[in-house]
């Protein structure tokens, strides 16, 4: 296994702690199991909010009646990719995840340019998630108590105090408050599953609809780049690896039962969503609203209470993703802290929470800067949220390309006792898909963003961001060669 150093050769697992002004260095600690680190990484997926928000924006955007074959296909391709990044966790046991794989494989300044796109990947989709959340905690408060005594932003804001401060707190305590509300969430949508299918009968429930042209009509790369966001999440794994009670056991475990559960539970509740409808009806409401589409029918078939209680949760569900993509973000600042690429201080790790405090208060700052900016332009809160999820998730399946890339040319250097399947041929296949989707989500932009301008803009800014971060990183083995070294947290 590859020793980590720091600039000054010493560990670089570790973040700093204010013990008694000597500034003594500590490594963010826990005892996260498998259990623990799903439930994270579901809450940052979200699997209600996916089931409400991403289903109609996949049917309206990307393949249509094929939503639920996307789906599929994006599980099956993040299981194919899990093999080499799980392999990879063993070699590479920091929290870094992408930033610190892609610096293994494809070097230190390619690698900073991607821990950049990597905060802007999860930094477009918390904004995203704070307008989604303030259209949803609006539309809950005036279906309770028939009234609006806020406009939607000021929920967007109260919940980003809220986040604020449980940021603030140690992970595993975040972890456990979200359990039950979770679990409410897929048994909800398994139920609404098992009604639709009693309810409409056999019949009802034929794939005569999802023909091969289904499949491939409308965009079908946005659709996959849509399906890809939804499982992008699993990142949460390695990111909170330090804090995991067995790292090579419990992220490897964890990655696997969260693709497994998401792929399952996404492609069956869009089947089931279609089925609900029918297929042409189920398309004219995509298009027409995409944004009520699965809350509509779960109304239609539990009733008032069910309308009600997939509310309740979906604020729930929203709550969860925002403060697991906060805790991301943290940990990502933490990472390039330790490093010194970012000021060292945001390494600081709290004395009685053990989390990385200094960088979720300025993930914090930054997010209440943007969002109140957000609210300023008059952007409507659904399409804004479609367009900042997309673009992250855009961001992050770039990311998942060049992962792939360096998992392979890591590993092809020296196999290091692995075999051949984990080492070679999945980093590979998962690498010439991705990259296929990538080019398919590229010339398809214009339909998500809405125009091609736009579309120009926003790419341009994407890769501008990657191309910025390597350039820096390249100057900084002339300039400061000791945080140059210290890069992606190991020696390559």
């Amino acid at each position: 296994m590859d020793t980590l150093l720091d600039s000054e050769g010493g560990p670089t697992a570790q973040g700093v702690r204010e013990t008694g002004g000597k500034g003594r260095p500590v490594t963010l600690s826990g005892r996260l199991g498998t259990l623990d680190i799903v439930f994270t990484v579901l809450a940052y997926n979200a699997p209600l909010t996916v089931v409400t928000g991403f289903f109609g924006l996949s049917m309206a955007l990307g393949n249509g009646l094929g939503t639920p074959v996307a789906f599929l296909v994006a599980g099956l391709l993040m299981l194919v990719f899990a093999v080499g990044f799980t392999t990879m966790s063993k070699h590479v046991p920091n929290a870094g995840a992408f930033y610190a794989y892609i610096t293994a494989g494809l070097g230190r300044p390619l690698g900073f340019g991607s821990a950049l796109m990597a905060i802007l990947a999860y930094g477009f989709m918390l904004v995203g998630m704070y307008l989604y959340a303030g259209f949803s905690y609006a539309a809950l408060v005036k279906q309770l108590f028939k009234a609006e005594p806020l406009i939607w932003w000021g929920y967007a804001l109260i919940l980003l105090a809220v986040v604020a401060v449980f940021g603030y707190l140690r992970i595993t305590f975040s972890a456990r408050l979200l359990t039950i509300a979770l679990a409410c969430e897929v048994l909800l949508v398994l139920l609404w599953e098992v009604v639709v299918g009693v309810t409409k009968g056999p019949s009802a429930l034929s794939p005569a609809w999802l023909t091969p042209a289904a499949v491939t009509s409308g965009s079908l790369g946005i659709a996959m780049l849509l399906g890809v966001t939804c499982f992008a999440g699993f990142e949460a794994t390695a990111v909170f690896r330090e804090e995991a009670r067995d790292p090579e056991v419990t992220t490897t475990r964890a990655t696997y039962i969260a693709i497994g559960v998401m792929a399952l539970l996404f492609t069956s509740a869009s089947y089931v969503l279609i089925c609900a409808y029918g297929p042409k009806a189920a398309m004219a409401k995509a298009t027409a609203d995409a944004s009520t589409i699965t809350v509509d029918s779960i109304g239609m078939y539990l009733g008032t209470a069910g309308s009600v209680t997939v509310n309740v949760l979906l604020c729930s569900s929203i709550f969860a993703a925002v403060l697991a993509l906060h805790n991301i973000l943290s940990r990502y600042i933490y990472c390039l802290g330790i490093d010194g690429t970012f000021p060292r201080p945001l390494a600081a790790v709290h004395e009685r929470h053990g989390s990385p405090y200094r960088a979720s208060v300025l993930v914090t700052l930054v997010m209440l800067f943007l969002v109140v900016g957000a609210i300023k332009t008059g952007v409507a809160p659904y399409e804004g949220y479609g367009v900042l999820v997309g673009v992250g998730g855009y961001c992050l399946l770039l990311l998942l390309v060049l992962t792939s890339l360096a998992v392979s040319l890591f590993f092809a250097r020296n196999a290091h006792g692995a075999n051949v399947w984990k080492t070679k041929v999945a980093p590979c296949a998962s690498f010439v898909l991705l990259a296929a989707v990538g080019w398919f989500a590229t010339v398809n932009m214009e339909v998500l963003a809405g125009n091609v301008k736009v579309a120009v803009i926003l790419l341009g800014f994407v890769f501008g961001t990657m191309a910025i971060g390597s350039l820096y990183g390249w100057r900084l083995k002339k300039t400061k060669p000791d945080v140059y070294a210290a890069i992606g947290r190991q020696v390559i």
